[in-house]
């Protein structure tokens, strides 16, 4: 079976990078040295500290393994080649509620960086998937359990205005 492609912009890449280095070479290590301590305890069939420890480095582990995979099947989107014609993955994006006429501004994000907190939406999420490939000036109609909602693309902003502003 194919692995899922993971689309990711440089600085997700980086904040994925990062945490890898940090649990390859900083929490495998303290963990290592939490089970040395418990097993220095003496009989671990009942030692809450050994099955804490163990605990960690199993989530630890598996958390590597995924940050590899992710790693291993990312496309980076790639700031240079996010135009400002038609909404996509990387696009920063004001989009006007055409009900309550209150404006938001969205950045089209892979699913692992999504972070509604901070104004990134993924291109899986429904207002990711109603808008990608649309033009400025397009009104969409987005399915929520709330009902429906409109949203008009009023600007597709280019990263470097965007920055500076």
């Amino acid at each position: 079976m194919k692995e899922k492609e993971v689309i990711l912009t440089v600085e997700g890449l980086k904040k994925l990078e990062d945490e890898l280095e940090l649990l390859k070479s900083v929490r495998r290590r303290e963990v290592a040295e939490r089970i040395k301590q418990a097993i220095g305890f003496g009989d671990i069939t009942e030692n809450s500290e050994y099955e804490d420890a163990k605990n960690d480095q199993a989530f630890i582990e598996g958390r590597i393994i995924t940050l590899e995979k992710m790693l291993r099947n990312a496309r980076i989107i790639d700031d240079e080649n996010i135009g400002t014609e038609v909404v996509g993955v990387g696009s920063t994006v004001l989009l006007k509620d055409l009900e309550c006429s209150e404006e938001f501004e969205y950045t089209i994000v892979g699913s692992i960086e999504a972070d509604p907190s901070r104004n990134k939406i993924s291109n899986e999420s429904p207002v990711g998937k109603a808008i990608l490939g649309q033009p400025k000036g397009s009104i969409v109609e987005v399915n929520v359990p709330a009902g429906m909602l409109k949203y008009q693309i009023v600007d597709i902003l280019s990263k470097a205005l965007h920055a500076a502003g």
